[in-house]
C-alpha cells in the first residue's frame, strides 16, 4: 500500500513538473555583425580603414523567458549584454547587460508592466518604421534625436498596452534616484502606434531631465548620455533635453516606403555654458525594396538644422543592399555621405554620419561598410 500511495505522489509530482515546464520557456539569442569600414574624413585625418563591428544590428547575447501564471497572466524577464565583436569588450559603458535588464507582469486584458534598464517608449513604437529598421547610419548625424537608440534607461517602469484594433500605446517613468530631489535626473515618455494592412504610423514624446546642477552633477540621469559626437557636444551641460518624434510608412508590394520628423530641444539655466535653448529639427524619408524573397535595397535622405544658439544645416544621403545567405546569415553593403555647414555652438560644423559618431573634422564625411551578419 505505502509503495502504491508513494508511486502516486510520484506520479502527481511528475506531471506537475512537465505541465509547469510547458508552460515556461528561457531562450538564448543573439547577433554577431562585422565588417571593413571605408571613412573618409575621420578625426581630421583623410581616411580611415578599420574594421567595423555593429553596422547593421549591434552585436549582442541574451536570454529571455516567460511563465504562464494562468488566468491571462504572464511572468517575463530579459538580461541583453552588447559586446564588440574586434576586442571582445563589453559595451554600453562597461555593464553586463547594459543594452536592457528587466522583469515584467503581463495580462492580455490590461498590459505589460516592466521594470528595469529599458528602451523607451518612442524608440520601441516609431523606431521600426524608419530606415533605423535596416541600419543606424541613416540615422540623424550623432543621432541628436535618439533615432537609433543611443540612450537607454535606468531604473524605469514601462507599461505596454495590449494591442486595441492596431492602437498600442507605451507611457515610461525612469527615477533619477537623487536623494533630496525627486525630479533630477528623471525621465519620462509617452508614445502610441497604429499598425493596419499596408499603412503604419506612430508618435511620441521624450523628456529627460539631465540633473539638477544644486544636488548633483551635471550629467548625472536615468539616461545614457545624448552628446556623442560634435554635432550637439556644446550643449552637454542643458538642464533637460526634449524630443518629439513622428513617423508613418506604407507598403506596396516589395516596396516600403516611409518618413520621419524629429523636433529636439535643449533647454538651459545658470549651470549651462550655453544661453538660450537649442534645437534641432531632422526631416527624413525612405525607400526599400525586396527585389527579391533574399535581396533588398534601401535608400534614404536626411536634412536636420539647428536652431537658437548655433545655425548649422547638415543633408545626408545612404544607400544600403542586404542579401540572405539563409534564414540566419546575412551579407550587406551599405554607404553614407553627409555635407555639414554653419556653425555648430563650438566652431565650424562638422559632418558625422548617422549613429556611427565619428566626427569628421570637416564639412563632409563618406562611410562605406561591406560585412557579414548571423543571427542566434
Amino acid at each position: 500500500m505505502k509503495r502504491k500511495v508513494i508511486s502516486a505522489i510520484s506520479l502527481s509530482i511528475t506531471a506537475y513538473a512537465a505541465g509547469a515546464h510547458a508552460q515556461s520557456s528561457v531562450t538564448l539569442y543573439g547577433i554577431v555583425d562585422t565588417g571593413i569600414a571605408y571613412i573618409h574624413n575621420s578625426g581630421g585625418q583623410a581616411s580611415q580603414w578599420k574594421m567595423s563591428a555593429g553596422n547593421l544590428s549591434g552585436n549582442e547575447w541574451g536570454l529571455k523567458g516567460t511563465e504562464d501564471l494562468g488566468g491571462g497572466l504572464s511572468a517575463s524577464f530579459q538580461l541583453e549584454n552588447g559586446f564588440d565583436l574586434g576586442s571582445g569588450q563589453l559595451q554600453n559603458d562597461g555593464r553586463m547587460f547594459g543594452r536592457q535588464a528587466f522583469v515584467g507582469l503581463g495580462s492580455t486584458r490590461f498590459g505589460t508592466v516592466t521594470l528595469g534598464r529599458q528602451y523607451d517608449p518612442v524608440t520601441d513604437l516609431v523606431q521600426p518604421i524608419t530606415a533605423d529598421s535596416y541600419s543606424g547610419l541613416f540615422a540623424p548625424p550623432g543621432d541628436i534625436d535618439n533615432y537609433d537608440d543611443s540612450a537607454r534607461f535606468n531604473s524605469a517602469v514601462k507599461w505596454t498596452s495590449p494591442s486595441w484594433g492596431g492602437v498600442t500605446v507605451e507611457t515610461m517613468y525612469a527615477f533619477g534616484g537623487v536623494a533630496g530631489s525627486t525630479g533630477s535626473g528623471q525621465s519620462w515618455s509617452a508614445a502610441a502606434a497604429y499598425s493596419g494592412g499596408a499603412l503604419s504610423v506612430a508618435g511620441g514624446f521624450l523628456h529627460v531631465d539631465n540633473g539638477n546642477a544644486r544636488t548633483s552633477a551635471r550629467g548625472t540621469s536615468s539616461a545614457d548620455s545624448f552628446f556623442n559626437s560634435a554635432v550637439n557636444a556644446a550643449y552637454a551641460t542643458a538642464r533637460g533635453i526634449d524630443i518629439g518624434r513622428i513617423g508613418a510608412q506604407y507598403v506596396v508590394g516589395p516596396v516600403t516606403a516611409g518618413a520621419a520628423y524629429s523636433y529636439t530641444r535643449y533647454t538651459w539655466d545658470g549651470a549651462s555654458t550655453f544661453a538660450g535653448s537649442q534645437h534641432f529639427q531632422n526631416g527624413s524619408v525612405f525607400a526599400s525594396w525586396m527585389a527579391t524573397p533574399t535581396f533588398q535595397v534601401i535608400g534614404g535622405y536626411n536634412y536636420t538644422r539647428s536652431g537658437g544658439h548655433s545655425s548649422a544645416t547638415y543633408q545626408q544621403v545612404n544607400l544600403g543592399v542586404d542579401y540572405l545567405l539563409s534564414k540566419r546569415t546575412d551579407v550587406y553593403a551599405t554607404a553614407g555621405y553627409q555635407h555639414a555647414s554653419g556653425d555648430n555652438g563650438q566652431g565650424s560644423a562638422q559632418a558625422v554620419i548617422g549613429s556611427y559618431d565619428v566626427n569628421s573634422g570637416a564639412n563632409s564625411q563618406i562611410v562605406a561598410i561591406v560585412g557579414l551578419r548571423h543571427k542566434f
